[in-house]
């Protein structure tokens, strides 16, 4: 095997490795504990004896110093697996795992990468977003054509083509997030189907998924693990959108004696979720906790006590699966009481023995969704300061669309390390930050100091970078300030946005408001549009016929002019905008603004969409055969038109 193609399977392993690790130390701090390494392996994919681990163990202690003892952090759990994989002992246990976890391995989809690059595709995944996408989407007429998909999943690659799939679960998950006008919906071409393709793409990345890497040639040659890792992330989101307390104000019975309720919107959606089944075991009179969605339930004890507790009487519910001693014949036992609910969903007998993380969460967060079984108390304290408000919402989608770890859930927590505002930092301006100065590990003595340390440099950075911090101290991001924490994170936002804007505009400079309001009028004009901005406050944008135009200026006959109203009132602007900001993100532009942004005209976010138009239009027109998506200063791709090349392939089916 040649070094090239050794270089290639070390980084696509390394890549599945992080991913694992990063499932398996979601509660653990960012360590693996020694006494847990044959469970964490297993997880990877190294079905080792114990007697192999325990020597592993000894053997990686005698060469290097573990930095912390008894835990292996991230770089030295990823040198072990190397290990393993150097010495090509996974080979002996990967046809097994193949076997026993539902593994298909995938070689590369181009003729550079077939050679060495594998992609591992988890076939339960695949049958279950297939099962998922039929249970909730079938009756839908736009997709009579498409559905049902096959029991296997087999053909979910080439379902998903024309992109109205696509489209129709994003909505599913967050509804309204594409206007049903936007979407190419008949007599399809290849141009058209890849259109729809953008505007699922662009929305998912809206709605907070991480689309680096993948783009809307990917989608149309069915590469089958970025499809699914693109369909999880947005039934994820769905999912875990009704975790709230405003979706569920019961939510406030899971608080401990010792909490207040913004404690609770702390915790991820896994963490609430493994609360809230402990609480209905502790309900139940049952001594025994879940910790984990794998190897906690895989003898179905605690889902079977589970579902008896949150079943209504008249479901019929029984415990009759507890008594069946074959694990796989218990499983499905459970799984009967589960339809009972209407929630058998997402995993099969198998998938819950063997413990496969996503899918048991899935299982359990559609449990919680349907069946939560909490008494709503009577009063909340200091509810109305906690609910997520729309800016919020939007700069967590932002942040988590640019793929920074961890996965922000509430904005002020998750940003009081400081670290989530590096990353952004990194990417806005790579290199920018000194990380040598960075605390990415908290000790238990000092983690308090460690942190406000870091939010410090993280101001220092923010003035680098002639952000307006003017009162503005470490402390109080530390302390999850809310105001002046949403100050950095819009400045983080726009800094990101005009970055984006003058890499493509090559001006070697900032663009600064005026030049995009210049540019916005100067584009209206050229058009023969009769619209124009004085400024991003100008309240003739609250109709959107200001921001349809200039799409349409952009991509002359975009625009469906028989759709657009008078927006003489509300309702009619916010029709206009819903059209406004789904045809924008259809021809490519990463709108993270919402309607009412610009119905009520707020003016930072009306910046963001036409700063946004404004890069796409700087985009060259790509008509080479070789055309391929061209990506921002994040590796985040503005799509540019299909080539001939990819019209033709993309009426083939896909190499999987």
């Amino acid at each position: 095997m040649g070094s090239l193609t050794k270089t290639k399977i070390s980084e696509e392993f390394k890549n599945e490795i992080k991913e694992h690790f990063n499932d398996i130390t979601k509660e653990t701090g960012g360590f693996v504990e020694l006494k847990e390494l044959k469970e964490a392996l297993d997880q990877v994919g190294f079905k080792l004896p114990g007697y192999q681990v325990r020597l592993m163990i000894d053997e990686f202690g005698n060469k290097q110093k573990l930095k912390t003892p008894g835990k292996l952090n991230y770089n030295e759990f990823e040198q072990i697996c190397v290990d393993l994989k150097a010495k090509e002992v996974a080979s002996t246990f990967k046809q097994v795992v193949s076997k026993k976890e539902n593994l298909e391995t995938l070689g590369g989809m181009s003729d550079s990468s077939a050679a060495g690059t594998t992609h591992s595709v988890r076939l339960e995944e695949q049958i279950s977003f297939s099962e998922w996408i039929n249970s909730n989407l079938l009756h839908d007429q736009d997709l009579k054509h498409l559905l049902p998909i096959d029991p296997e999943g087999k053909s979910l690659y080439e379902k998903i083509k024309d992109g109205i799939l696509l489209c129709k679960l994003i909505n599913h998950s967050c509804p309204d997030t594409i206007d049903e006008r936007a979407i190419n919906k008949k007599n399809l071409t290849v141009y058209t189907k890849f259109e729809n393709l953008t505007l699922a793409l662009v929305s998912s990345s809206a709605i907070g998924c991480n689309i680096v890497n993948i783009d809307a040639h990917d989608l149309a040659k069915g590469k089958p693990h970025l499809v699914l890792g693109l369909l999880w992330q947005i039934i994820r989101v769905g999912l875990f959108s009704h975790i709230t307390l405003d979706s569920c104000p019961g939510l406030a019975t899971l608080i401990n004696d010792d909490e207040r309720l913004e404690d609770l919107m702390k915790l991820s959606p896994e963490a609430i979720l493994l609360r809230w089944v402990n609480h209905h075991l502790e309900r139940a009179g049952i001594q025994r906790r879940c910790n984990n969605f794998t190897t906690d339930i895989s003898d179905s004890e605690i889902y079977s006590y589970l579902l008896k507790q949150i079943a209504p009487a008249e479901a019929g519910v029984t415990m009759e699966a507890i008594h069946e001693p074959h694990l796989i014949h218990r499983a499905e036992a459970m799984l009967q009481q589960a339809a009972k609910l209407n929630c058998r969903s997402f995993v099969t007998p198998q998938d819950v023995v063997n413990g496969v993380y996503k899918l048991n969460l899935a299982f359990v967060a559609n449990l919680f969704n349907n069946h939560p079984g909490l008494d709503k108390p009577d009063q909340i304290e200091g509810l109305e300061g906690i609910e997520e408000t729309r800016e919020e919402k939007t700069y967590r989608n932002w942040m988590n669309s640019m793929g920074v770890k961890p996965y922000v859930n509430w904005l002020y927590s998750d940003l009081a390390d400081g670290l989530v505002i590096f990353q952004l930092f990194d990417i806005i301006k790579p290199g920018s930050v000194n990380w040598q100065r960075v605390h990415q590990r908290f000790s238990p003595l000092r983690k308090f100091m460690e942190k406000l340390e870091n939010c410090n440099y993280a101001v220092e950075l923010g003035k680098q970078q002639k952000f307006s911090l003017v009162g503005i101290a470490g402390q109080d991001i530390s302390d999850g300030n809310a105001t002046l924490t949403l100050a950095i994170i819009w400045q983080l936002m726009r800094a990101y946005t005009l970055s984006v804007l003058s890499q493509l505009a090559n001006t070697g400079s900032a663009t600064v408001d005026k030049e995009i309001v210049n540019w916005v009028n100067k584009k209206l004009q050229t058009a023969g549009k009769e619209t124009g901005i004085k400024n991003f406050q100008d309240s003739s944008i609250s109709n959107a016929k200001v921001v349809l135009d200039l799409i349409d200026a952009i991509k002359p006959g975009s625009i469906n002019y028989e759709l657009v109203v008078e927006g003489e009132d509300f309702e009619e602007k916010l029709t206009n905008a819903k059209y406004a900001i789904s045809m924008a993100r259809k021809i490519g532009a990463r709108v993270y603004a919402l309607p009412e942004d610009i119905t009520e005209v707020k003016p930072k976010m009306v910046m963001t969409v036409f700063a946004c138009l404004m890069a796409l239009d700087y985009v060259p027109n790509v008509d080479s055969v070789n055309s391929t998506p061209v990506v921002t200063a994040s590796t985040e791709p503005i799509i540019a038109e299909p080539s001939t090349e990819i019209a033709n392939d993309s009426n083939g089916v896909s190499d999987f």
